[in-house]
């Protein structure tokens, strides 16, 4: 039986698969579609999250993150650092603050 999968997976996946007796076919991703690609795991990894709400679903979304900055370019210290910048000057969501409305 072949089960047709065409989505990104983790480097070690094929290994695994042919450790387990297995085999599978794999291609090597142009850049362009390396980003498409790791855009619709994000997609996949959230649905997940909200799924099954767990750390492990966290995990793997910022792994996804991780790689999309890479593959743009960016270093995680890259990412971190912006995030601890936009922390400084907006604040974080640690006070669980709703906003309802704006007056002007």
């Amino acid at each position: 039986m072949v089960i047709k999968y065409n989505k990104l997976v983790r480097d070690k996946i094929p290994e695994i698969i042919e450790k387990d007796g297995k085999t599978c076919s794999t291609t090597i991703l142009s850049d362009e579609d390396y980003i498409s690609m790791l855009n619709a795991k994000l997609d996949e990894e959230l649905k997940e999250y909200h799924s099954d709400d767990n750390l492990e679903e966290l995990a793997d979304l910022m792994e996804v993150i991780y790689a999309i900055a890479k593959a743009k370019g960016y270093s995680e210290s890259d990412l971190d650092k912006i995030r601890k910048e936009k922390a400084l000057k907006r604040g974080s969501f640690n006070n669980k603050i709703l906003l309802i409305e704006v007056n002007e």
